[in-house]
């Protein structure tokens, strides 16, 4: 492990340990971000938030609430994106969506991802890598990508589906885990 911070280690992907007092720190501000975006019944205040807490965020994209995520700062939208209600974003790394996305209900992009072993998870040992969603992507609803996964541009995946690897440009996967269909 490098001399670097655990932050610093989190995003370069090396192991880092989320209970960091700093790691720590950052996710209950985004905490009291999230709260704030979830409990808006303005559109054009969560706008606003959106703005604020996410790393970029393109004209006219929408989060629907609830909304949960671990930093939000990680978290890269282009334009005309639309995330349905329940999403979750572990951006424990960088995320970053391209345009004209549509990402269904209870989705859940994960870049984080705890060690094998027991020991190492009990003292807080993560990993995480970076997820990279292409432009004119549509998800359906429940699907799950796991860390370090890119999506092709104008792929399809299936509701439900659990996305374990790279996803070509122009393809459909369904499944868990998702095949090429």
């Amino acid at each position: 492990m490098s001399d670097q911070t655990e932050y610093a280690n989190m995003l370069a992907g090396e192991a880092y340990n989320c209970l960091d007092p700093r790691l720590v720190a950052l996710r209950e501000r985004a905490g009291a971000w999230l709260r704030r975006y979830n409990a808006s019944p303005s559109a054009a205040e969560r706008q606003a938030l959106l703005q604020q807490g996410l790393g970029g965020c393109g004209r006219q994209s929408l989060i629907e609430a609830p909304f949960f995520c671990s930093y939000g700062r990680h978290i890269h939208l282009g334009e005309h994106v639309f995330l349905n209600a329940m999403c979750a974003i572990l951006d424990n790394n960088e995320v970053h969506i391209g345009d004209h996305v549509m990402v269904g209900p209870a989705v859940q992009i994960y870049t984080a991802a705890h060690s094998l072993q027991a020991e190492a998870r009990i003292q807080g040992w993560e990993i995480a890598r970076p997820i990279v969603i292409e432009e004119k992507v549509w998800i359906g609803g429940g699907a799950i990508i796991l860390p370090g996964v890119t999506v092709g541009d104008n792929a399809v995946i299936g509701a439900g589906s659990v996305v374990t690897r790279d996803v070509p440009a122009r393809a459909t996967v369904v499944g868990n885990p998702a095949r090429l269909r």
